[in-house]
C-alpha cells in the first residue's frame, strides 16, 4: 500500500498562496491613526535632535570617532566576508529588484497594481529626501575624514544619512506594510527591522559610515513608511488612470473606439399660425373626416385597361411583316362547327 509523501513547508506555503482569492477584499488600506501621528512626531523630533547633535559637535560625534578608531573590521575579521555579502541587502539595486518581483506577483494574482505603486512612491520619497538631506549637509565619511574630533559637515560629502540603512527600512518595510493580515504584518516587521538593523551596523562594521549616519538612516526610513498612508489617495488615483489607459488602448487596437456624434443643431423656433388660418383648417380636416365616414372603404382593385374577353374568344392577330398567310378559315374554340373543312385534291 503505497502512501502520499508528506508535503513540506514550502510545498503548505505554495498551497497557501494558490488559495489565495483575487481581489482579495479583506486587505484593509493603513490609514494615518492617531497611534501613527504620534510615531511619525515622534521620530520626527529623534530624526532632528540627531541632525542638531552633529551640528553642536557634541557627544555623539565624539562616539562616531571612537567607534571609528576601534576598527571592527580588524578586531572581528573572522566575519569580513559574510558581511561583505550580508551589506548587500541594502543596496538599492539588488533589493528593488527582489522585491519588485515578488510584489509584481502579488498585483498580477490579485489583479490590483496597489503593491507596485506603493513600492514605486516609497522609492521615490526616499531618493527625494534622502538625496536631499546627503547633498544639504555634505558630511563626508569616515575614509575621507581630515580633522579629527569634527563633525565634518558641509565639506562636500554625501555620507549622512545612510542610503544603505535607509533604503534596507523602506524596501522590506513595504513587505509588512502590504501584508495581507495583521499576524503576517507583525512577522514582517520584526523581520524589516532586524534586516535593516543588521545592514546599518554592517556598514559601521566595514567604515563605510559613522554611528550617527546609520542612527538617522533608521529614522529616514521609519519615516517615509509612516507617512505613506497619506499617499494612498495619490497610489488610488493612478491606479485608475493605469487602468483606463489601458481599455482605451484595447479599444483603440480591436477598432471599436466610439465614433463621435454629431453636435444637435440648435431648435427652430416656430411662429404661431393666426387665428383664422387655424379655423378654416380645422374646419376643412372635419369635412374630410365625414366625406371618410360616409364613404364606404375597399380595397384597390388592379384591372387590365379596356374589356375583358376569354382567352379563347379573341381573334389571332397576325403579326405585320410576318411571311404567313392570314387564316382565314380559323374559327374561335367557343363557336361550334357546323361545316366540314373542305378538303382538297393534291
Amino acid at each position: 500500500m503505497r502512501t502520499k509523501p508528506k508535503p513540506t513547508r514550502l510545498d503548505r506555503v505554495f498551497a497557501r498562496l494558490d488559495r489565495e482569492p483575487e481581489r482579495p477584499a479583506h486587505i484593509s488600506v493603513p490609514r494615518m491613526s492617531r497611534h501613527r501621528i504620534v510615531l511619525l512626531g515622534a521620530t520626527l523630533a529623534f530624526y532632528l535632535a540627531i541632525v542638531w547633535a552633529i551640528v553642536i559637535t557634541s557627544w555623539l560625534v565624539r562616539l562616531d570617532w571612537q567607534v571609528m578608531f576601534f576598527r571592527p573590521y580588524q578586531q572581528w575579521s573572522e566575519i569580513h566576508a559574510f558581511v561583505d555579502y550580508y551589506v548587500v541587502l541594502g543596496q538599492r539595486g539588488p533589493t528593488a529588484v527582489m522585491v519588485a518581483a515578488w510584489l509584481g506577483w502579488r498585483s498580477w494574482r490579485q489583479h490590483t497594481l496597489r503593491p507596485l505603486l506603493a513600492l514605486g512612491v516609497s522609492l521615490l520619497l526616499l531618493n527625494v529626501t534622502v538625496g536631499a538631506a546627503k547633498l544639504g549637509m555634505g558630511r563626508l565619511g569616515p575614509h575621507y575624514a581630515t580633522n579629527v574630533g569634527s563633525n565634518e559637515m558641509w565639506l562636500g560629502g554625501d555620507i549622512f544619512p545612510s542610503g544603505h540603512t535607509a533604503n534596507a527600512v523602506v524596501t522590506w518595510g513595504i513587505l509588512a506594510y502590504l501584508a495581507s493580515t495583521p499576524r503576517a504584518r507583525r512577522w514582517l516587521s520584526a523581520l524589516s527591522a532586524v534586516t535593516s538593523l543588521g545592514v546599518g551596523l554592517s556598514t559601521v562594521y566595514l567604515g563605510t559610515h559613522w554611528l550617527s549616519d546609520v542612527l538617522l538612516g533608521w529614522a529616514a526610513g521609519l519615516l517615509i513608511l509612516l507617512a505613506l498612508p497619506w499617499f494612498e489617495p495619490l497610489i488610488t488615483r493612478s491606479e485608475a488612470w493605469i487602468f483606463a489607459l489601458r481599455d482605451r488602448l484595447r479599444e483603440r487596437r480591436a477598432g471599436t473606439v466610439a465614433v463621435p456624434t454629431a453636435p444637435v443643431e440648435a431648435p427652430v423656433r416656430l411662429k404661431p399660425r393666426p387665428v383664422a388660418a387655424e379655423s378654416e383648417t380645422a374646419a376643412g380636416e372635419a369635412a374630410s373626416a365625414a366625406r371618410s365616414a360616409r364613404t364606404p372603404v375597399h380595397p384597390p382593385v388592379y384591372l387590365a385597361p379596356g374589356p375583358h374577353t376569354a382567352r379563347a374568344e379573341r381573334t389571332p392577330v397576325t403579326p405585320a411583316g410576318s411571311r404567313r398567310p392570314p387564316h382565314t378559315d380559323r374559327v374561335t374554340r367557343s363557336t361550334p362547327q357546323t361545316a366540314a373543312r373542305p378538303l382538297t385534291g393534291g
